[in-house]
């Protein structure tokens, strides 16, 4: 049975960081995964700046409510799941997802949860289970599924290489060029058609 293991920012809603680092004003901010492939690296990086600002979790949250899915995201979405089943896989946290999961009318999301002090204060962040897109493709399929994964960053290629059929969507010129062999797509109808081309019936 084949489940389809999608990432999220990137993929189907705009980055959450890069948005908040526009309504900030904070430049520093819009390093992504598309950036620095080492997780834990970019979230210390984040949680400092953050810090050295004084904003918090509900500033964020405020900038997450006027974010809407990429244009397309959610038909593109609607019609997948109509074939086959959809596993939403990112490093984003609870407390960001729950309005953007809404909007894209309520797909399966496996993330993270931030660690908020009483006064708001964003102190420190949980991982699910560490490397937690690869564990999670790994373990979907010990358990008799075969996974298709997609994915636009860094953190995203080790889940597409275990996966039996992966694919890129909206990724960088870098992470393409890299990864030569991997179809490369720019349109959801494009993206949607190459996923259905390796659905197994």
């Amino acid at each position: 049975m084949d489940i389809v293991c999608l990432d999220m920012e990137g993929v189907l809603v705009p980055e959450i960081w890069i948005a908040f680092a526009e309504k900030s004003g904070i430049p520093e901010l819009k390093k992504t995964t598309r950036d620095e492939p080492d997780y834990d690296k970019l979230m210390n990086y984040r949680l400092a700046i953050l810090k050295e600002h004084g904003l918090g979790l509900k500033e964020i949250q405020e900038t997450i409510e006027g974010i809407d899915p990429l244009p397309g995201a959610r038909e593109f979405l609607d019609r997948l799941r109509e074939r086959v089943q959809v596993l939403i896989l990112s490093d984003t946290f609870t407390q960001f997802a729950s309005p953007l999961i809404k909007k894209l009318n309520y797909p399966t999301l496996f993330c993270n949860s931030l660690i908020v002090s009483p006064s708001g204060e964003i102190t420190g962040y949980k991982m699910r289970v560490s490397d937690s897109k690869l564990s999670t493709v790994k373990a979907l399929q010990s358990i008799g599924f075969e996974t298709i994964a997609a994915g636009d960053s860094f953190n995203d290629l080790k889940m597409i290489r275990a996966s039996r059929a992966g694919f890129l969507f909206r990724s960088t010129e870098k992470i393409i060029a890299d990864n030569p062999d991997l179809p490369a797509f720019e349109e959801f109808d494009d993206f949607l058609e190459a996923i259905f081309g390796v659905l197994k019936d």
